[in-house]
């Protein structure tokens, strides 16, 4: 089963574009990707920019438009995520529970949708496209 752990730093909606960050904190972080990346679970992890160098592309209007961060109604955003592959939900939260994180930050744990989750109809929808790394699409059949 894939996981993905989202990180969710509090306060980080209002971060500054431009982020100095603790070496000793990233130090802390990097022994725990060791980790994962040791017990064979990591399959990719990637830190992201806070909102305020990014955008949004919204359709509600029925034409995209493109908002500039930082997003105002924004009240928790992603900072990071790690997409582990491990047996169980008991055992990506147990992975969680071991990050170094601090006590403004939280990690969500979400399942990766697979194929095999799916009725047969959207299975055929789906087959169409052929994912890079083998997720949905032709490269499962």
């Amino acid at each position: 089963m894939r996981f993905m752990m989202l990180m969710i730093p509090l306060g980080y909606e209002s971060a500054p574009a431009k982020l100095e960050l603790d070496p000793e904190r990233v130090a802390a972080m990097m022994r725990y990707n060791q980790a994962l990346k040791n017990a064979g679970v990591l399959i990719t992890l990637e830190g992201l920019h806070p909102p305020a160098a990014g955008a949004r592309v919204k359709f509600d209007t029925g034409a995209p438009v493109v908002i500039d961060g930082p997003f105002t109604e924004a009240k928790e955003v992603i900072g990071g995520f790690w997409m582990i592959e491990v047996a169980s939900r008991a055992e990506a939260i147990a992975w969680a529970k071991q990050c170094p994180a601090t006590a403004n930050e939280m990690i969500e744990i979400r399942q990766v949708q697979e194929m095999a989750d799916f009725s047969e109809e959207v299975q055929q929808a789906a087959a169409t496209f052929e994912h890079p790394q083998g997720g949905w699409g032709k490269a499962l059949r």
